[in-house]
């Protein structure tokens, strides 16, 4: 299957180098690129894509808001932010917009490759551990009027799928959760897959986002 892939960023340039990357590989083909995130919301109207790498500091429309409407979208391509600095803000806004993941643009070729098939086949690329960084910087960004009515919402888990969720926001792989909880992998994954189901989540960043948003985990600290 071949992913079919939207550059949006307003340096002609880096979309010319994305390109030519990405045009080598067997399964990947560059469908439609912008210039911006208004271009880009234009774009996808007509244009089936699966996966966009989206440049978060651009004129008209930022990739932040950009994103936030690319998600509110019934079937969605996944979105992949391209950052120019690590733990950057506009970052952390975009994975509460419900990016999949972010990566430097500095990235080497073969991470990128491996990042975009990774968020299309429904994997988050930011490990736990580095979006919690991310969240441990930005917290005090985070809207504390959502925080009530959004910790109703983990009502609906039981006991043991609020231990895993809390061990998924401090960074822990299924294998760690795994031990540290005494049970399989198999049986973490399901419990991480009931969680994103129950809550209407679409990965694992979007479980730290909330466990931070809820005050399950503080910044700095443990739940």
């Amino acid at each position: 299957m071949t992913i079919r892939v939207m550059l949006v960023d307003d340096q002609v340039l880096l979309r010319t180098g994305f390109r030519m990357v990405l045009a080598a590989q067997p399964d990947m083909e560059v469908v439609a690129e912008a210039g911006d995130g208004v271009e880009a919301l234009d774009v996808l109207r007509s244009t089936a894509v699966d996966v966009v790498l989206m440049d978060v500091r651009m004129p008209k429309l930022d990739g932040v808001e950009t994103t936030r409407r690319v998600c509110a979208q019934p079937e969605p391509p996944k979105v992949l932010i391209l950052t120019t600095f690590d733990l950057d803000e506009y970052a952390f806004s975009a994975l509460k917009a419900g990016a999949c993941g972010f990566m430097l643009k500095d990235v080497p070729p073969g991470d990128l490759l491996a990042a975009i098939r990774a968020v299309h086949s429904g994997d988050a690329v930011v490990a736990p551990s580095t979006t919690r960084r991310l969240l441990d910087r930005f917290a005090p960004m985070l809207p504390t009027g959502a925080r009530e009515p959004r910790h109703r919402e983990l009502e609906r888990l039981t006991d043991r799928e609020r231990e895993v969720m809390v061990l998924v926001a401090q960074g822990l792989s299924n294998g760690e959760i795994a031990a540290t909880l005494v049970l399989s992998e198999a049986t973490v994954k399901t419990h991480v897959g009931r969680i994103l189901t129950k809550l209407g989540l679409r990965d694992r960043v979007q479980v730290v986002v909330l466990a931070y948003e809820t005050g399950l985990v503080r910044a700095g600290g443990h739940g």
